[in-house]
């Protein structure tokens, strides 16, 4: 089993910053990749961002290209989602998600909202 635990979600104003953090425990040394998901009201969840554990190779939706980096603390066992230049459509919450061999986890989410 993995625990996954969001924090950082909160109110922003457009062109505003937000950076998410996960902490992971449990069965971490089974973890292949982390990331992050996103769902808007009335749509479906959408991959926003991942990494994999070993290389640190990363993956983005075209949607945040540019504006979201995502990294890690291997140490910590926490991943993070720096979010730069937000938008309205930003507006979602937030899932940390962490892939092993057969499941992937997902935490209870953390809500941002993007609004002046």
């Amino acid at each position: 089993q993995v625990q996954l635990v969001e924090s950082g979600g909160g109110l922003v104003q457009p062109g505003g910053s937000l950076r998410l953090s996960c902490a992971a425990s449990g069965r971490i040394s089974s973890i292949n990749a982390m990331g992050w998901s996103r769902q808007a009201p009335g749509k479906q969840r959408e991959l926003v961002a991942d990494i994999a554990t070993t290389g640190g190779t990363t993956n983005y939706a075209d949607s945040v290209k540019g504006r979201f980096t995502i990294s890690r603390d291997n140490a910590k066992n926490t991943v993070y989602l720096q979010m730069n230049s937000l938008k309205p459509e930003d507006t979602a919450v937030y899932y940390c998600n962490a892939r092993v061999p057969g499941v992937n986890y997902r935490g209870k989410g953390t809500l941002v909202t993007v609004s002046s």
